[in-house]
């Protein structure tokens, strides 16, 4: 499953229910240093704030706690051809896919 985002309106939020628990996920661009991160609410209450998209790194890794959703999210190029997330590419090559932990997970 890809996690859908709409690189046109960033900075902006969306909810998306993800293994019945209902999330919030604000996206931003840091134009500077032209980068992404993903502030993660629940109920209201933030989980994650400015979590960095990483190429090949899930999400939220390195984090524990038991209201982040239990797949991983993974910001991946299926075509392999992609090894960072830019602004060029973001939503458009690299996909923020849930469960795959590296290309080779891809289910397209």
């Amino acid at each position: 499953m890809i996690l859908p985002i709409e690189k046109e309106r960033i900075p902006y939020e969306f909810e998306i229910r993800l293994n019945d628990t209902l999330y919030t996920f604000e996206i931003h661009y840091n134009g500077e240093n032209d980068f992404f991160t993903v502030d993660l609410h629940h109920n209201g209450e933030v989980i994650i704030y400015g979590a960095k998209l990483v190429y090949g790194q899930p999400l939220f890794e390195g984090v524990t706690d038991t209201r982040l959703p239990s797949d991983q999210i993974t910001p991946l190029d299926p075509s392999e051809e992609e090894n960072s997330v830019t602004y060029d590419n973001f939503a458009e090559s690299v996909l923020l896919y849930i469960g795959a932990e590296e290309e080779g997970d891809i289910d397209e």
